[in-house]
C-alpha cells in the first residue's frame, strides 16, 4: 500500500510541474508621446498607470532616459524603440549606435529589466519610397547588436517592427501566405537567418480592427472574439478552423515565415488594439463598446493557453496599443488608449493573469489537482 501511495503522490507532483512550468504569453502595453500635443504625464505617473492596470510590460515607443530611471529596481520588463531617423546614421556607423546605447541603456541596464531593442518601426512601409534608405535597415540592425557586444551586453534582444498589413501578401488562408517581394528576399530571409543565429524574435503589429477595414468580407464578429455558432473560417488547405481573425493573422505570419525557412523564430505582437473612437464618422466599428470587447476577449484568449492552431504555445508576447489617449495633431488619428488622457480607467477589464498558464489560468488544473489530493489522503488513511 504505501508503495501505491508514492505513486500516486509522485503522479501529483508531475502534474504540478507540468502546470506550473507552461510558457505564458506576456501581456504588456504600448506607450508613446507621437503626435500629442500636450506634455507628456510625468514618469511616476507612468509607473503608477501600469501598477493600477498590473501590467509588468512596457513597450516605450520614444525611448526618455528619466522615464527608463523610474522602472529601475522594478519586475516591469521593457521594450525601446530607435526611432525611424537614427537607422540611416546607425547602418553607416556603429559608434552612432554606441551612443544610443550610452544614453538609453548602459546608465540603467541591468537594474532597468530592458528585454528588447527594436531598430526602427514599421521603417520599410515609411522608406518604401526610398530603396537607398530601405537597405540601410539590416545594416543597423546588426550595428546594435554588435554594439551591445562591445559593451559586455547579451541578454538583450535585437529586432525591427513591421506592420501587417504592409508585410504580409495573403492574409487568408493563412497557409497561403508569404512575405511581400521585392523585401522577401532582400531583407526579410536576411533578417530571420539574424533573428535565428541571436535567438531574437520577429516584431509585429496586428490589428483585426485595420484587416476589417480593408476586407469588408470579414465579419465584425470574428474581429472581436464573438462566440457565435458559425463564427469561424476553414483553411481548406491545412483543414484547420479558424475562431478569430487575430489568431489567423498570427498564423499567416507563421506560415509566412515557414516559407521563408524560419518557422521556429518567435513572434512578439509588439501593437494590437481597437480605437474607441474613430477618424471621421463612417467608423462606426471604432466606438467604446466594441473596442471593450476586443480587449476583453484578447485577455480571456491569452489567458486561456490556447495559442493558436499553427503555434500551440501562442506568441510569446503581446502589447496593447496604446497606454492612454492623448490630445493629436492628425485629423485622421484615432483614440487607442485603455486609460483617459487624465489616466482614470476607460474599461473594466482585469489586465493580469496573462503571463501565467499554470495554476491560476487553468480551472482544469486545479480540479486534477484536487482530485489528486483526495484520492491519496483516502489512501493515506487505508494504510
Amino acid at each position: 500500500m504505501p508503495s501505491l501511495f508514492f505513486f500516486f503522490t509522485l503522479t501529483l507532483t508531475l502534474s504540478l510541474l507540468q502546470l506550473t512550468t507552461s510558457l505564458p504569453t506576456q501581456l504588456g502595453v504600448t506607450y508613446s508621446t507621437a503626435a500629442s500635443t500636450t506634455k507628456p504625464p510625468p514618469p511616476d505617473q507612468i509607473s503608477a498607470a501600469l501598477s493600477t492596470l498590473k501590467l509588468t510590460s512596457l513597450r516605450i515607443l520614444n525611448p526618455d532616459p528619466t522615464l527608463t530611471r523610474t522602472f529601475t529596481y522594478t519586475n516591469t520588463s521593457l521594450l525601446l524603440t530607435i526611432p525611424n531617423s537614427l537607422i540611416p546614421p546607425i547602418s553607416a556607423n556603429r559608434s552612432v549606435a554606441l551612443r544610443w546605447l550610452y544614453l538609453h541603456v548602459v546608465p540603467f541596464y541591468p537594474r532597468a529589466k530592458i528585454t528588447t531593442i527594436s531598430v526602427g518601426h514599421d521603417f520599410l512601409d515609411e522608406y518604401s519610397s526610398s530603396p537607398d534608405l530601405s537597405s540601410c535597415l539590416l545594416p543597423a540592425v546588426r550595428n546594435v547588436h554588435l554594439a551591445l557586444r562591445d559593451l559586455g551586453i547579451r541578454r538583450i534582444s535585437v529586432s525591427t517592427t513591421f506592420s501587417f498589413v504592409n508585410i504580409i501578401s495573403t492574409p487568408f488562408p493563412p497557409s497561403s501566405s508569404e512575405f511581400q517581394p521585392p523585401a522577401s528576399e532582400s531583407f526579410i530571409k536576411p533578417l530571420l537567418q539574424f533573428l535565428r543565429d541571436t535567438n531574437s524574435s520577429f516584431l509585429i503589429n496586428i490589428y483585426p480592427y485595420k484587416l476589417y477595414r480593408l476586407n469588408s468580407e470579414i465579419p465584425i464578429g470574428f474581429a472581436l472574439f464573438q462566440d457565435h455558432p458559425f463564427n469561424f473560417r476553414d483553411d481548406l488547405i491545412t483543414g484547420v478552423r479558424y475562431r478569430n481573425l487575430f489568431d489567423m493573422m498570427v498564423d499567416a505570419v507563421v506560415s509566412a515565415m515557414a516559407v521563408a525557412g524560419y518557422e521556429n523564430i518567435p513572434v512578439v505582437v509588439v501593437e494590437t488594439g481597437w480605437p474607441s473612437s474613430g477618424a471621421d464618422a463612417s467608423e462606426v466599428e471604432a466606438n467604446p463598446a466594441y473596442a471593450e470587447m476586443y480587449l476583453k476577449n484578447l485577455v480571456e484568449h491569452l489567458r486561456s493557453g490556447t495559442g493558436t492552431p499553427l503555434r500551440k504555445e501562442g506568441v510569446a508576447e503581446v502589447y496593447i496599443y496604446e497606454l492612454f489617449d492623448k490630445e493629436v495633431k492628425l485629423r485622421n488619428d484615432r483614440n487607442w488608449g485603455i486609460l483617459y488622457q487624465n489616466m482614470t480607467k476607460k474599461y473594466k477589464i482585469e489586465f493580469s493573469g496573462c503571463g501565467c498558464n499554470g495554476i491560476i489560468n487553468h480551472q482544469t488544473g486545479f480540479v486534477r489537482v484536487g482530485s489528486f489530493l483526495v484520492f491519496a489522503f483516502l489512501l493515506w488513511l487505508l494504510q
